[in-house]
């Protein structure tokens, strides 16, 4: 659970050094800062634009787990690739765990360390954890198979991984940003990139900061650390899969569980604890749902809930909140330039819920690469390779689903052309398909915008939980009022 008090630094503005770096880095959560302070230590003049506030997606919003045992990764990396990318891939996310462990040690940001599991809900899901244990064993992790692990819910054994960690992400980003300040560099929030040209030396970034004035900022080198890349090129919106996750937080009388426990069948039950000024709470997370495609993810939700206080009888939630996340099609995170022989422009995607390592891995090699090193590891985090035709399968699948979805968005709504408001509070999409509109209502206030997104025309669907609008073809996200949220998508819905 992120919680932030007063950050220890000042968010700087477009005009504190000009609108030039040397390199510009899209995006402030836990991959943008980190390249970003490593560039900086080199001495590179380093610019941070953040569309939001630092953290406000996926990091400030995760479970925060940093660990080599992740769900049943390894399997799908190994049923795809090499066990020599799959050891390439476990020592990229030691060095990325071991960085974030020791900065934090050096500005003394807690951590704790507990175990990991991967472990079976159910009969059903011992095979999975079965299949992990061997694909761990082959990567050289020091696991072993738990019979027990001492936890109040349904539990079939499972893979242990001792002395892994978790850590609220928000001090440490905010020590992150205080560092780049230090070392010269800069970060803007509030600033959206809207396009890139490479008309010139290097990219010309265009933005809209706070106060919606335009601005043209110039680099040699542009990263784009957004979750999914926000430049359609090198088809990244099609080589990703979104996902949206939930998380609940509760104080729980008695006792807690302390290792990390994540289930191999479904429905996904993640669970960790997390201490707080006010007690230890546990953090229960689940009803998993690929974006704009889950009709109520509302009642999943409630039934996430309901199974927490089940088993843990006098839970009392306290927060909640939300994160997406993008699944490779080859299961290996694509990090490296945005197209073959490109220097200029680098992306770094599909972590697969599992950023706190594939983050930080990710900011080390894309600084080495930047300042002309390599990583021993990199192969298996590179943007394009080789090894990424064993997930064409997986793509076209994908793909096919989003054909599916395009046509859909643009009929379903004309069968309900005669309710135009939802009734309650929400969200519905209504209209002929000429005339097509997106109403919410939230608190008694309605909003009203087209449907249409603005990257590749999808329609988008109304979250209940979230409140926002999703865009089932490649998960772009949008505030009731139509503001843009998380990309690919860089433009508002258009008011009606």
């Amino acid at each position: 659970m992120a919680n932030r008090g007063e950050p220890r630094w000042t968010a700087s503005t477009l005009d504190d050094g000009g609108h030039s770096a040397d390199v510009i880095v899209v995006g402030a959560g836990i991959t943008g800062l980190t390249t970003a302070v490593l560039l900086a230590r080199a001495g590179k003049d380093v610019l941070v634009v953040e569309a939001r506030t630092v953290g406000a997606c996926a990091t400030g919003n995760t479970t925060a787990k940093l660990s080599l045992l992740q769900g049943t990764q390894l399997t799908s990396v190994q049923a795809k690739h090499s066990k020599k990318v799959a050891r390439a891939y476990v020592e990229g996310n030691r060095e990325g765990m071991e960085w974030v462990l020791n900065h934090c040690e050096t500005n003394g940001i807690p951590v704790q360390r507990e175990d990991a599991y991967t472990y079976a809900q159910s009969q059903r899901g011992v095979p999975s954890a079965r299949l992990e244990l061997k694909a761990c064993e082959a990567a050289g992790l020091p696991v072993e198979w738990a019979d027990d692990a001492d936890v109040p819910f349904p539990y079939h054994g499972g893979v242990r991984l001792a002395n892994q960690a978790q850590f609220d992400p928000m001090p440490f980003l905010d020590s992150l940003a205080a560092e780049l300040l230090r070392r010269g560099g800069r970060l803007v929030e509030r600033t959206r990139v809207r396009r890139v040209s490479l008309l010139g030396k290097g990219p010309r970034v265009y933005v809209t900061d706070a106060t919606r004035r335009e601005v043209e900022l110039q680099a040699d080198k542009l990263v784009l650390a957004t979750g999914t890349p926000i430049l359609d090129r090198g088809g990244y919106f099609a080589r990703v899969k979104p996902s949206r996750s939930y998380c609940l937080a509760f104080k729980v009388p008695g006792s807690i569980t302390r290792p990390m426990m994540l289930s191999t069948d479904s429905p996904t039950r993640s669970v960790r604890y997390a201490p707080t000024p006010d007690g230890e709470m546990l953090i229960v997370g689940g009803a998993g749902h690929t974006v704009g495609r889950k009709k109520s993810p509302s009642q999943a939700l409630e039934e996430l809930t309901s199974w927490a206080r089940e088993h843990y009888p006098g839970a009392e939630q306290t927060h909640f909140w939300s994160a997406q996340d993008y699944t490779p099609i080859d299961s290996l995170p694509y990090v490296g330039p945005i197209l073959p022989n490109s220097e200029s422009i680098y992306i770094a995607t599909g972590f697969n819920k599992w950023g706190m390592t594939n983050g930080p891995a990710a900011a080390l090699a894309l600084s080495s690469r930047i300042l002309g090193g390599r990583m021993d590891w990199a192969d298996a985090f590179a943007s394009w390779s080789r090894h990424e035709i064993t997930g064409l399968p997986t793509a076209l699948q994908a793909n096919l689903e989003v054909g599916f979805y395009l046509p859909r968005g643009w009929i379903t709504p004309a069968t309900r052309i005669a309710r135009r408001s939802p009734t309650d509070e929400g969200g519905v999409v209504s209209g002929p398909p000429w005339h097509l509109q997106a109403r919410s209502r939230i608190n008694g206030t309605e909003k009203q915008v087209s449907p249409v997104c603005p990257h590749l025309g999808g329609i988008v669907n109304w979250n209940d939980a979230d409140q926002a609008w999703e865009c089932p073809l490649h998960g772009s996200r949008f505030a009731p009022d139509g503001t843009v949220l998380e990309g690919p998508a860089t433009r508002d819905l258009t008011p009606c």
